[in-house]
C-alpha cells in the first residue's frame, strides 16, 4: 500500500476510533488496515495510536500527523478534480499547429469562428511549415496533410485538400493552352517544391489513366503564396491547392487549365499526442472542425 492510501486508512481509523470500522468504510480488511498503520509507524519511528480494548486514540505524535494527513490528502483529491474538470470541459487554452498556408487561409477563419463560439476558449495558434514535435512543443493538436507517418499519436480524418492547375490569361495568350500531359513539355511551369512530387506532375486523364509528367520553369519556391503570385503574373502555370487558388480563380486573376484531368489529392488529418484520454476541448474542437470541413470546404467563406 502506498503512503497516500496508507495515510487514508490512517484517517479513518482515528476519526472511527476502530481498524475494524475503517476497513469496512475502505472497502478492504482489518489486518490490511492494521498492517498500513503499522507500516506507517515504522517508516516514521514514531508510535501514532494507542490501542486498548475499547478501541484505538491517537498519541500526541499521532495528533499532529493526522491533522497533516488530513491536509494532505485534500489537497490531493482537490488536485484530481482538478484535472478531471480540465479533461472533461471545453475551457482553458487550445494550442493548435499548422501549417503557413493552411493556417493562414484556412485555420484563421475557423479558429475565430470557434472562437466566438466558445468564448471560454482561448487559442494559441502556431504557423510552421517544418515538422513539429507535438509532446516537446506542448501542441494540443495539429493539422497535417498528405499520408501520416506510423506513430504513437492519434489522429482524425478531416477530408481532403484538393489541387488544381491554373494559369493567367496572360500567360495562356502568349503561350498557348495546354489539353493534353505531354503539351506541358513546351510550356513554362512554376514548381512547388514541398509535396505533388517537385518537379513531377501527377496527372489522371478522363480515361483514368495516372501519368507523371517531367515539367520545368523558372521559379522554384516551398512557399505557396509565391507560386501563386507568380501564376497571377503571368508566368507560367502551376498547381496548387483549391484552397489557395479560389479567391484568385473567383476574381479571374488566374483560370483552372486541364480541368478534365485530376491532380492527386491530399488526405487532411488533425493529430493530436495520444489515441487515449484525449482532452474534452480538443476532441470537441476537432469533431467542430471535421463538421465545418464538411462537402467542397474549400470552395466556401469558412468565417461564417
Amino acid at each position: 500500500m502506498d503512503s497516500l492510501a496508507g495515510m487514508s486508512v490512517f484517517i479513518r481509523v482515528v476519526e472511527t476510533g476502530s481498524f475494524s470500522r475503517a476497513a469496512a468504510e475502505l472497502g478492504t480488511t482489518q489486518p490490511t488496515a492494521t498492517k498500513a498503520v503499522a507500516a506507517a509507524e515504522k517508516r516514521l519511528g514514531a508510535r501514532l495510536l494507542h490501542r486498548t480494548t475499547r478501541g484505538v486514540t491517537p498519541t500526541e505524535v499521532g495528533s499532529l500527523y493526522y491533522e497533516r494527513c488530513k491536509l494532505i490528502v485534500r489537497e490531493v483529491k482537490a488536485a484530481e478534480n482538478l484535472a478531471a474538470l480540465k479533461q472533461s470541459g471545453i475551457g482553458g487554452t487550445l494550442r493548435i499547429s499548422t501549417s503557413v498556408a493552411f493556417g493562414r487561409r484556412v485555420m484563421v477563419p475557423l479558429v475565430l469562428r470557434y472562437m466566438r463560439e466558445q468564448p471560454h476558449v482561448g487559442v494559441d495558434l502556431s504557423f510552421d511549415d517544418r515538422y513539429v514535435n507535438l509532446v516537446e512543443q506542448g501542441v494540443d493538436v495539429a493539422m497535417r496533410m498528405g499520408r501520416l507517418a506510423d506513430s504513437s499519436l492519434g489522429a482524425r480524418y478531416l477530408g481532403t485538400n484538393p489541387w488544381v492547375m491554373v494559369a493567367a490569361d496572360s500567360y495562356l495568350a502568349d503561350s498557348g493552352t495546354p489539353k493534353k500531359p505531354r503539351d506541358l513539355a513546351r510550356h513554362t511551369c512554376l514548381v512547388y517544391s514541398s509535396v505533388q512530387g517537385d518537379d513531377r506532375w501527377m496527372l489522371t486523364g478522363p480515361e483514368g489513366r495516372e501519368q507523371a509528367v517531367p515539367v520545368r520553369g523558372p521559379l522554384r519556391s516551398n512557399n505557396l503564396s509565391a507560386i501563386l503570385a507568380a501564376a497571377r503574373a503571368g508566368m507560367g502555370l502551376a498547381i496548387l491547392p483549391r484552397y489557395v487558388a479560389r479567391e484568385s480563380l473567383a476574381e479571374g486573376a488566374v483560370r483552372e487549365v486541364m480541368a478534365d484531368h485530376r491532380l492527386p489529392a491530399q488526405d487532411l488529418h488533425a493529430v493530436f499526442p495520444s489515441p487515449k484520454l484525449v482532452p474534452q476541448k480538443v476532441s470537441h474542437f476537432i469533431e467542430w472542425t471535421k463538421g465545418a470541413l464538411q462537402g467542397e470546404w474549400w470552395n466556401r467563406s469558412l468565417g461564417g
